[in-house]
């Protein structure tokens, strides 16, 4: 199970501790799909915030991870079209023609899983549908890689050969984390990088892999509120995230 020293900085989980890690990975996924379902014209990026919250507390336990996290407002983090990260819910009114990124985490047991969608708000264009199906299936291929002894730039490498092979960009900065008892930690999961570096993953550690691209250039601007961070030539950006677990066997997929 020690395949570098480097196994001694990933977070290794208990039995017991990925149990919880399961049920507050479920109440995500759940909040997640039911949050994007009711996404709408006419909508405000607050009405989603209050839905997600209100359904993460009914379940016993569960709280939002993002809410008072170094100072965040809201339980969700929700970024409009060139937005690609940490947009904060509020009287913004999706229109038609949209895309909104759902990013959101849950703390069940004092654990943490981190999760993230894009979804069209009411009918896109095939240019953006297609554009936000590249952005999930580099998600989809980089968790399917995940197994024991695999190197974060394995990762890395495959989710930027098949998001630049649909002629987008991963911006620039912007990673996956691992994650646990804290919400970020090591190690840093890029969207960029070179197969065969980093280090190796051991089994019954958390990663959270989120591909966050570009339309267009990789280039990032900071907004005035000092949280959001959108692309600088303003083109889509859109976030698809999973937590997964390194399992003997290969992966499996929490949120």
């Amino acid at each position: 199970m020690l395949y570098t020293a480097e196994v001694s900085s990933f977070q290794i989980f208990t039995t017991e501790e990925i149990e919880s890690l399961r049920k507050g990975g479920k109440i995500l996924r759940d909040c997640l799909i039911a949050t994007g379902a009711i996404v709408k014209p006419g909508m405000t990026t607050k009405q989603l915030d209050v839905f997600a919250e209100e359904f993460i507390r009914s379940h016993e336990g569960a709280t939002p991870a993002f809410k008072g996290y170094h100072g965040f407002p809201a339980t969700l983090c929700t970024s409009v079209n060139d937005e690609c990260v940490h947009g904060i819910p509020g009287p913004r009114t999706l229109k038609e023609g949209d895309i909104v990124s759902i990013d959101c985490g849950v703390i069940l047991s004092k654990l943490y899983t981190d999760a993230c969608l894009t979804v069209p708000v009411g009918a896109v264009s095939d240019v953006i549908a297609t554009f936000l199906s590249y952005s999930e299936e580099a998600l989809e291929n980089a968790c399917a890689i995940v197994a024991p002894g695999v190197k974060i730039g394995d990762i890395s490498s495959c989710v930027q050969t098949y998001v630049e092979r649909g002629g987008y960009s991963c911006v620039n900065g912007l990673t996956g984390h691992g994650l646990g008892t804290t919400l970020h930690q090591f190690p840093d999961v890029p969207n960029t990088g070179k197969a065969g570096t980093g280090p190796k993953l051991p089994v019954n550690t958390i990663i959270a892999i989120e591909p966050i691209t570009s339309m267009g250039r990789p280039e990032i601007r900071e907004s005035d509120d000092g949280w959001t961070i959108a692309t600088k030539d303003r083109s889509l950006s859109a976030h698809f995230e999973h937590t997964v677990l390194v399992t003997e066997r290969g992966v499996e997929i929490l949120a």
